[in-house]
């Protein structure tokens, strides 16, 4: 089975083409980092927009690098959600309009739960059940995956995600967007303990996470002075340590309590390299496997949506044409 992905939740318009015996054939993306850079963050219209613009030329491009025609497709996985609403419908319509056209099915695929499985793009197949660690720009969460599509959220932040978190510091220290990747680079330059952050809800029972108000600790230590680049430095190190002992501190209590032996961590926070070791050493620690995605698939990609979306054919799931996209669309929901 040739699986078309399609993933336009966001700032990405991306494609991939996933044949159920060899794998990954091609995947291709087009990244509106560029065009939102200036705002310092998404503006949806404008991604909607371009979304549009770029669909027909990523397709050709995945077309064309798997040497296949539409013709070749036998099934299309979308994104369905969550997501931006606008960003989200230019992609479901796009995918349905195709599979009308060539007379295929069209499955509607929960953005998470691609990036819960995207290691497998990778490796060989997750063994389940698993432990995972989902941090991204809109999402902070502790889930457990019994198979695919059956999940339990065991922990998830009560306000800004992680990567959100990363996106407005950044934005305080005046290094633009995205956050996540400005910010792992001038924190390598930073000096330990110039500053002291704290690390939000360690000190409580229970695994939901919080980052607004680190984030407003951040900018009370910061307000009203007149930076230098090494103060900056030194503060993008201090922040990016206090999310990672974070993270640490609250895997290594959901490891225990739901004795788990395999840690999954995905979602664009996972790319942070300082994160992956310092979670490699903890699983360790808990004698728990910790797996990541390849850095290429830890963002927004098409190949994550391909690869469930053809696991989910495969075993018979099928959706109505009248399926609505979801901008809130929990794990859960899918059980």
């Amino acid at each position: 089975m040739l699986v078309l992905g399609i993933e336009t939740s966001c700032d990405e318009t991306a494609l991939a083409l996933y044949d159920s015996e060899i794998g990954l054939l091609s995947d291709a993306l087009h990244s509106q980092v560029n065009l939102h850079a200036e705002y310092g963050g998404v503006v949806p219209e404008l991604a909607s927009r371009d979304h549009l613009n770029k669909l027909v030329p990523v397709l050709e491009q995945v077309l064309k690098s798997a040497n296949k025609n539409l013709r070749d497709i036998d099934a299309i996985a979308y994104t369905g959600g969550p997501g931006l609403a606008g960003a989200l419908i230019v992609g479901a319509s796009f995918a349905k309009g195709l599979s009308w056209a060539l007379e295929i099915p069209a499955l509607a695929v929960n953005h998470l739960e691609g990036h819960l499985f995207a290691p497998n793009l990778d490796s060989s197949e997750l063994e389940v059940p698993f432990l995972s660690l989902l941090v991204s720009g809109g999402h902070s969460q502790f889930i457990l995956a019994e198979r695919l599509g059956s999940y339990c959220i065991i922990g998830e932040s009560l306000d800004d995600a992680a990567g959100e978190a990363f996106d407005k510091v950044a934005k305080m220290l005046g290094l633009g967007y995205p956050g996540g990747p400005a910010i792992e680079r001038l924190a390598q330059k930073g000096k330990p303990s110039a500053y002291r952050f704290p690390r939000p809800m360690t000190d409580r029972p229970g695994l939901n996470l919080s980052f607004s108000g680190l984030k407003t600790n951040v900018m009370n230590a910061i307000a009203n002075k007149s930076l230098s680049e090494q103060d900056k430095a030194n503060v993008a190190l201090e922040f990016s340590n206090a999310v990672i002992e974070t993270l640490v501190i609250k895997c290594k209590r959901a490891i225990r309590s739901s004795k788990a032996k395999r840690l999954i961590v995905s979602g664009g926070v996972s790319a942070n390299l300082a994160l992956r070791e310092a979670l490699q050493k903890a699983a360790a620690e808990e004698d728990c496997e910790a797996l990541f995605p390849p850095l290429t698939y830890a963002t927004d990609n098409g190949a994550m949506i391909a690869y469930v979306g053809c696991k989910r054919l495969e075993r018979g799931d099928r959706q109505s044409s009248d399926f609505n996209i979801r901008p809130r669309w929990s794990l859960q929901d899918l059980n």
